[in-house]
């Protein structure tokens, strides 16, 4: 079993997309746990602010089944994906750990656990003592440090604000 870490996000219809999402989710992983939701400003345009959560579970699937369950889920809700990398999103999964796997074509770690805020507070929270595979710190390091040296705008609220 590997433990895998998706970040989910959304600035459109945010609170059913997410909902909604998580509910696929949950039909094809294990031992979940869920991060609080956190409210950022869109980045690299003009949009709705965001939320954006962890999502923890085991799988047994490989990486190519696992981002093919996220390409069908966003399928399903809609996403297009001829629209540029920055732009307004209906719903968002990105595959953001598998477990210490290192993989740059498959970009894992994922290298926007290390640029954004939205990626690493989610991921310091479900998995703070767990050690990044490349700087070798801890993610609640990573956070501690990114809060520190990184001006951002990012508001917390619990899960239940959008689930039942």
């Amino acid at each position: 079993m590997a433990n895998i870490h998706i970040n989910i996000g959304s600035n459109q219809n945010r609170e059913a997309n997410i909902s909604g999402a998580i509910d696929f989710l949950r039909l094809n992983f294990s031992n979940i746990k869920i991060s609080d939701i956190f409210e950022s400003p869109a980045e690299g345009f003009e949009g709705d602010n965001f939320y954006n959560l962890g999502f923890n579970a085991t799988t047994q699937l490989n990486i190519g089944d696992v981002n093919a369950v996220l390409k069908d889920i966003e399928k399903k809700f809609g996403r297009d994906r001829s629209q540029p990398k920055f732009s307004s999103r209906l719903i968002d999964l990105d595959l953001v750990i598998y477990d210490d796997i290192v993989d740059q074509e498959m970009n894992l770690p994922r290298d926007d656990i290390l640029k954004y805020s939205f990626v690493l507070a989610p991921l310091a929270q479900l998995s703070g003592g767990e050690i990044h595979p490349l700087t070798k710190q801890t993610y609640q390091q990573l956070w501690q440090s990114f809060q520190t040296d990184n001006q951002f705008e990012l508001s917390q609220y619990n899960i239940d604000k959008i689930l039942p």
